[in-house]
Order: structure tokens, then sequence, then C-alpha cells
């Protein structure tokens, strides 16, 4: 199972991240050449995507999954959740920033107000005293922002280290990277730490869920992809995305013949002769 994209906060921020988002973008344009006529249309650059995930796959197993379960099995649960709450809670704060672009006022208050209660009542956000308050949470990131919007997903893509993405935010990433607290974090050793905690503690989140997909999925590289396109769409559109036009509504040639054929048939003419052939 290859890391989440929300682990793209490994990367560095600013000019950095920029440079390091347009080299793997060149890369993606040229691992476009090797798509052949069989490539699934959503994901047309599916021999480099999937030479990338064994990649990836190959490391989670060699070194955060171990990471990731120790970390589990070592600290405390009320331990593990104040750590996902402290960076859920900064999170909030970028959240705030996309749902105020998308012009949702109601998400962009409650991500305010959340990340207020969370920080001054919260220990900082260790306690999530805002979901006991019952204020709703609304992730956003830049990626979502530029899909409300309307910008096209484009390819799918799977980023070295990062995990799934699409096209649309790959080219988001580096606007997410400086709208990250822990990324602006000027003392570099307090950045780092914070980021590898951050990492495995998502990576230890998902310890159950990989290891139900590895024991059910024939091919795991096209579950995650499906699911993962699924899951992005649904939340562009806040869980109610518009339905997908269908390959199977477009009419074959066959079927452009039938009305034609039904309106000979229909013409006055009578059965017997109908039948003739």
């Amino acid at each position: 199972m290859m890391v989440n994209l929300s682990m793209y906060r490994m990367g560095g921020s600013g000019a950095g991240g920029v440079r390091w988002i347009g080299a793997l973008l060149v890369f993606f344009l040229l691992g476009g050449c090797a798509t052949g006529p069989n490539a699934n249309p959503g994901d047309p650059l599916e021999p480099f995507n999937r030479g990338v995930y064994r990649f990836n796959d190959a490391l989670d197993k060699a070194v955060l999954k171990p990471v990731a379960t120790a970390y589990r099995d070592v600290l405390p649960g009320p331990v593990r959740r104040g750590v996902g709450n402290f960076f859920g809670n900064l999170e909030d704060a970028w959240s705030f920033v996309n749902n105020a672009l998308q012009l949702k006022g109601q998400a962009a208050a409650e991500s305010l107000v959340r990340f207020g209660v969370n920080t001054f009542l919260g220990l900082g956000g260790i306690l999530d005293v805002a979901s006991e308050m019952n204020i709703d949470k609304h992730t956003k990131d830049f990626g979502h922002t530029l899909g409300y919007w309307g910008v096209a997903p484009g390819p799918y893509l799977v980023l070295p280290l990062l995990g799934p993405s699409t096209l649309r935010d790959t080219v988001a990433l580096p606007v997410d990277m400086m709208g990250d607290i822990v990324s602006n974090i000027e003392h570099v050793p307090t950045r780092n730490t914070a980021k590898a905690v951050r990492v495995v503690d998502n990576r230890a989140g998902l310890l159950r869920v990989t290891g139900l997909l590895e024991e059910a999925a024939l091919d795991k590289y096209s579950f995650t992809r499906d699911a993962f396109l699924q899951s992005r769409r649904s939340s562009i559109f806040d869980g109610n995305p518009p339905e997908e036009e269908s390959l199977d509504a477009v009419p074959s040639q066959q079927d452009l013949a039938r009305p034609r054929a039904e309106t000979l048939n229909n013409s006055g003419v009578s059965g017997e002769e109908r039948a003739k052939p």
C-alpha cells in the first residue's frame, strides 16, 4: 500500500517545492509516451504509475509500515488520538482559507471556529473540543478549490513517496505546501520532526484498512486508483457529486441504425411482409 496523499507535506515548501513539483510533471509527461491503446481512459499514464506504485509499495513495506506498526503498538490510544487531533487542528486553518475561496461561508466560519476553540480550549489542538461541541469539520485543500471552480482533474497520477493524486491536485501541491503550518515552521529540526510524526501517525491510522486491502484486492493498484478517484470526486462535491456520463450511454453504430429500421418496419407494411428477408 502506497503512502497516502496527505503525506505530501514531507516535501519542501516555497521555491524548492515548486521546482520539485515541476520535475515530477516532466517525468509524468515523459511517462505518457509509454501508454498503449488499451489504457484506462482515466489513467493514460498507467505503465508509469504502476512503476511508481511498486516503488512506493516496496518502500512502505520496508520502512513506513513497520515504523507505523511499532508506533501503534507502543503508544497508548489516547496519546495517538491527541497527535491526530493536533495535526487535524492545524489542517482546519488551511481548510478555512479554501472554504472561503469557495465562497462557502458556513463551512469557512466553522473551520475558523474549530481552529480557535481547539487551539485555546483544547490545549493547542490535542483535545478535539470543537467536535464535542458539534462543530462540523470541513477539510479542504487547494486541489478541492480548483475542482470547485471547474478545473478538471486531468489524468490520474501516482507521486513518488506521496501516493495517489491527479494532475490538478499535483499542480495545487505548491500552494498547499505554502499554506501548511507545519511546512512553514522556521526551526528546521522541529519542522522535520513534526512532518515525520505526522506521516507515521497518518500511516498508523491506515494499518487496518491496508491490511484488509491486501487480503481482498486482486489488483491493489486498480482498487487503490478507483477508490481514490471516487473518494476525491465525492469530497470535492461535498458528498453529492453529479452523475457521470457512462460510456454505455453513447449509442453504437448498430444502435444508430435501429431507429431507421424500426421506421421502415412501422411504415404501413404488413406484418407478413415485414417478416420476409
